[in-house]
């Protein structure tokens, strides 16, 4: 029986531990380059803050609004005087015989008091809410182009760490084929100098070159860590959790060769920098009609009903208390008429603030025309440049193969042979930039053309 309760006690604790444990199990995805643009759209920080701008600047429109319906308030008022206070009054209006200039004290009120009123106010006219709910579709006009422009940002730079991710992998695996190679032909020439049949020099030489591409391999695991840990920043995924990239370098990059963008433009209006400034330029504009509308009257009606009653006992929840009901109602018309030119001071610097977004505007519309032309070339460039860089790499191979070939031969030195393959290193990390370089600069030019960021060719 003992031995039946202590296995059962094992048990529960190897149980409940694992429980806890799976509670607690760091989460994992898997995401493509397009998985990843709508996870990064949906949950990262900049994202979400922004669509919460979006929904602060709707409640905001909605306050600006509730200011000219209905408002109701009430106020409910219960008063104990501690201390009645006592008024005097002349001793001749209780008593004619009273001596004249003698007072009589009199405590007019009852010790307690309640009321309840309510009041409804309404406001009739007022240009200055007129012109400030034409303010708050431009806020929320603002927060909408905000959000868009966010939007953008969070592609690009999801795009751009996630070709990070790709570019370290890619390296690696490079790096990883080289050494396996280099360590190779090292083995070979330790084998030809332990023979007597080569020199010392040839073997040192390979082995500069193998503890090169090894330092540079571990510094590309590392940089990989990196990069997979800025792509969960910029998703919005907990560091801790395990992320896996499910493209390659060489897919994604012929998903965004594309001839054709380098054809497409938009106008400049259209881009959401010039929104966003045109935005600003509305508002100013709102802003000047604010100030306009403050030298036009104000009116406004209210009405209120209560009841009253008191007491020098706290009756007030009996049947038998009795009420006084009152009510008013009331207009009140407030006029400008002078200010010794404050208003006008105010207007005047409106005006002026709106005369400079009028500038800024235009200086935007012809920062956005520099913006694409820009995007446009470094985008051409990329394409060049990845054409050049692929001839450039199979060049190199081919120089290296045959340098390799007359080493082993005994016509090429090792020198020359480690020119070759530092040459081909190099080939191949200018090639896997260039892959990158497409990726990154196609995202640039689409986010200042304001279209879709990712979009894969049909097969």
């Amino acid at each position: 029986m003992r031995k039946s309760l202590l296995l059962f006690t094992c048990a529960l604790g190897l149980y409940f531990p694992a429980k806890a444990q799976d509670s607690t199990e760091v989460q994992s995805y898997a995401l493509s380059l397009q998985e990843a643009i709508t996870y990064g759209l949906e949950n990262s920080y900049t994202a979400k803050n922004a669509q919460t701008d979006v929904e602060i600047a709707l409640k905001q429109k909605w306050e600006i609004i509730a200011q000219g319906l209905p408002q109701i308030s009430g106020e409910i008022t219960y008063q104990n005087q501690l201390i009645q206070p006592t008024s005097f009054i002349p001793a001749q209006f209780f008593d004619p015989d009273a001596q004249p200039g003698t007072f009589t004290p009199v405590q007019f009120s009852p010790k307690q008091s309640a009321s309840a009123t309510a009041t409804w106010n309404q406001l009739i006219f007022d240009g200055s809410y007129i012109v400030g709910v034409q303010s708050a579709k431009t806020l929320l006009q603002i927060s909408e182009n905000a959000k868009v422009k966010t939007d953008l940002e969070v592609k690009q730079s999801v795009i751009e760490a996630y070709g990070n991710v790709l570019l370290a992998q890619e390296s690696i695996s490079i790096f990883q084929k080289n050494l396996k190679t280099i360590n190779k032909n090292l083995n070979d020439t330790r084998k030809i100098f332990e023979n007597g049949l080569g020199e010392e020099e040839d073997v040192e030489q390979l082995q500069i070159t193998a503890l090169g591409l090894e330092t540079q391999l571990n510094n590309t695991v590392r940089q990989l860590a990196i990069a997979y840990d800025m792509l969960k920043l910029t998703l919005g995924i907990p560091i801790d959790s395990k992320l896996e990239v499910t493209d390659n370098l060489e897919d994604v990059t012929m998903q965004y060769y594309d001839l054709n963008l380098l054809t497409q433009d938009i106008q400049a209006e259209k881009n959401i920098d010039f929104r966003i400034a045109q935005d600003q330029t509305n508002l100013a504009e709102t802003e000047v009609k604010l100030e306009k509308s403050k030298a036009l009257p104000r009116l406004s009606a209210y009405v209120n009903y209560g009841a009253s009653g008191a007491s020098n006992e706290f009756t007030f929840l009996s049947e038998e208390q009795r009420y006084f009901e009152q009510s008013v109602l009331g207009v009140s018309l407030s006029v400008p008429i002078f200010s010794s030119g404050m208003r006008a001071a105010k207007t005047a610097q409106k005006e002026l603030a709106y005369k400079q977004s009028l500038e800024d505007l235009e200086q935007t519309r012809n920062q956005v025309k520099l913006q694409i032309a820009t995007a446009r070339n470094d985008y051409q460039f990329a394409l060049d440049n990845y054409a050049t860089q692929e001839k450039n790499l199979a060049l190199a191979e081919r120089i290296e193969n045959k340098n390799s070939i007359k080493f082993f031969e005994g016509i090429a030195s090792s020198f020359e042979l480690s020119e070759a393959q530092s040459q081909l290193y190099q080939a191949q990390q200018d090639y896997l930039q260039a892959m990158y370089d497409v990726i990154a600069n196609k995202a640039a030019l689409e986010k200042v053309l304001d279209t879709t960021i990712y979009e894969p060719k049909e097969d």
